[in-house]
């Protein structure tokens, strides 16, 4: 009996000589936080926004600003405060008195890839100015819309919500980043690497060396490629009772929407495609699960006091639904 031979549907070589490419360079920089790496490439590639949270000085910003370094376009940081407004944020109309016209001056927002440092710094308000441009893709100013410019991605990082000076970010604005990321303070041999690192003063020649490995066309070349990417139906009814587990679950006062599914199957799609496969496991969905959910869910005021996580209770209810084989 002849051996089958199964052609790839999509040729990834491309994909994922750019995706070693980027984790080589940012290895060589920051000290483990695979995980978080992993998950930014499988954002930009999926065409989602991300939400970085951790304590100070945990390389957020540095590796958001590594990422963005690594794609050649447009990069913009902004870093959010309590006197932010949303117009700092998004530009203004400038009265140009040659003409006696208004004119819209552009603000930082317009841009391919935009970091929002320390996002939960600012009010309601100016948060509220990313609403419109993270959902739509475009700023409306004065009855005019301007649309942005492709890949348009913002990376927001937040300190955790106990920390002076913060402010909870509305459900509704949550809900527009595909990944919530939490980063970890390092094990002992990843701090005593940072440490050597520093003492041998690397780093700062290192950032400089940075060149960028992707175009803003082959990102959206691979992003056509991950939507692309086979997903069987028995899949996406695993996706989808998870979510609806979400809504009946007891442990939670708030489940995931239909937006949630979608942005598992999409972040799926691209783990699968950083694997070098152009078809979604379960262990794709299972792996991006937690990064797509624990924004998106809200545990009960019982469960909250009992110290219970938004992951614990991901993780009970995937062990609830049989995996499909």
């Amino acid at each position: 009996m002849e051996e089958q031979i199964f052609e790839k549907r999509t040729d990834l070589s491309q994909l994922n000589a750019a995706v070693e490419q980027i984790k080589a360079t940012l290895s060589t920089i920051v000290v483990g936080q695979q995980a978080m790496i992993e998950l930014l490439i499988a954002g930009i590639l999926a065409d989602g926004h991300m939400l970085i949270e951790g304590v100070p000085g945990v390389a957020k910003t540095l590796t958001a600003k590594l990422i963005a370094k690594c794609v050649d376009a447009r990069f913009s940081r902004i870093q959010f405060t309590p006197d932010l407004m949303p117009s700092d944020v998004l530009g203004t109309s400038v009265f140009n008195p040659k003409d006696a016209s208004f004119e819209f001056r552009r603000g930082p927002i317009f841009g391919n890839v935009i970091l929002v440092d320390e996002i939960n710094r600012s009010p309601a308000k100016t948060q509220a100015a990313l609403f419109e441009v993270m959902e739509e893709r475009q700023v409306t100013m004065d009855g005019v819309t301007y649309k942005m410019e492709e890949p348009f991605v913002v990376l927001a990082t937040q300190n955790p919500v106990e920390h002076e000076g913060t402010y909870r970010l509305p459900e509704a604005q949550l809900d527009r980043f595909l990944f919530k990321i939490e980063v970890r303070y390092p094990s002992l041999e990843e701090e005593t690497a940072i440490l050597a690192q520093q003492h041998q003063q690397k780093t700062t020649e290192q950032l400089q060396e940075v060149e960028p490995v992707l175009t803003a066309a082959q990102i959206m070349k691979f992003r056509k490629q991950v939507r692309e990417l086979f997903v069987e139906p028995n899949i996406l009814e695993f996706v989808a009772k998870i979510i609806h587990e979400t809504r009946n679950n007891k442990s939670l006062f708030l489940g995931g929407s239909p937006r949630a599914s979608l942005a598992i199957v999409n972040s799926a799609k691209a783990v699968a495609a950083i694997r070098g496969r152009d078809f979604v496991t379960p262990e794709d969905v299972i792996e991006v699960a937690p990064a797509v959910l624990r924004h998106r869910i809200m545990l009960t005021p019982d469960r909250e006091m009992e110290g219970i996580t938004p992951d614990e209770v991901v993780a009970q209810i995937i062990q609830k639904i049989e995996v499909p084989r």
